[in-house]
């Protein structure tokens, strides 16, 4: 529906090229979804239209429909919308963390966690403590010698044994580090593989991990309040922005993933964070309400 909405958008923008309607026209014939959820993008847009005609002929007040619409999806959006929420897994997990908070949470054992922004965490099996289940969001799990300790987040399993280690989970791509010592990844349908200090495991379920060396300094920043990007693609950079922030950002346009992004930011200023990019690269940012920001080519 994110998608139909950003091309209902565009398609009412006066300055929408010609090659813009003809990506429109493709990306709506290549599946009966895409019609039927752009379909639906205009129901919502009239529905919006006929409020703000009402809304005029009582007050003498002209509402933006635009705005009214964009808004009211992303309110939706981040609260992750009336049925969807009460089915949420995460709703009533042991420890959380709102936008832009940090905790420290510790655990039975003497195991300590570290919560990221916008996480949830759970104590799972008989054990208490020998094993949570990370719903959302980052951990840094510091893990005494000699303890075992086991992190399920979404299709992966880490298993450790007193060592230190940061897990990553957004949606169901999740990302191991290994601070110290070692740590064993089981991704489902693959085989398991050993993380060694200073590596980290990148998990995606449409393909086998991948080990890759890690810049512990980068995992790290947000134990400090910092975000770190090392020539980060622009559409990962904002993902990770969102995630400190209350509302959506919404990319428009693919040529915006040809850049990247090297700076480091204040966790607890991700706002002007997207201010800064927008002066250092080509895009501009539009904040349509405080839900719903949009980035595009400048």
């Amino acid at each position: 529906m994110t998608t139909a909405l950003e091309w209902f958008v565009r398609m009412q923008d006066d300055n929408a090229s010609a090659e813009d309607r003809r990506r429109f026209a493709r990306w709506r014939d290549a599946d009966p979804a895409n019609a039927a959820a752009f379909t639906r993008a205009k129901a919502l847009w009239d529905r919006f239209d006929v409020v703000s005609e009402q809304k005029e002929g009582r007050r003498g007040v002209r509402l933006d429909r635009r705005k009214l619409l964009l808004g009211g999806v992303a309110a939706g959006l981040a609260a992750g919308g009336g049925a969807g929420l009460a089915s949420r897994p995460d709703l009533f997990a042991d420890h959380r963390t709102g936008i832009g908070e940090r905790r420290t949470v510790p655990l039975p054992n003497g195991v300590r966690a570290e919560l990221g922004t916008d996480s949830a965490l759970s104590l799972d099996g008989p054990t208490e403590g020998g094993r949570v289940v990370l719903f959302r969001g980052e951990g840094f799990f510091d893990v005494p010698l000699g303890q075992p300790f086991t992190v399920s987040a979404g299709p992966v399993t880490a298993q450790a044994r007193g060592t230190r280690f940061d897990v990553k989970r957004i949606d169901d791509a999740v990302t191991v580090t290994a601070e110290a010592q070692a740590v064993s990844v089981e991704a489902r349908g693959f085989a398991p593989l050993t993380v060694a200090q200073g590596w980290q495991a990148q998990c995606d379920p449409a393909r086998p991990p991948v080990l890759a060396t890690a810049d512990l300094a980068t995992v790290a920043a947000w134990r400090q309040d910092r975000i770190v990007f090392r020539d980060t693609p622009l559409p990962r950079a904002v993902a990770e922005l969102e995630r400190y922030r209350r509302g959506r950002i919404v990319l428009l346009g693919s040529d915006l993933q040809r850049h990247s992004v090297t700076a480091a930011f204040d966790a607890r200023r991700a706002d002007a964070a997207l201010d800064i990019l927008s002066e250092a690269l080509p895009i501009r940012v539009t904040r349509l309400t405080p839900l719903l920001t949009l980035v595009r080519a400048a």
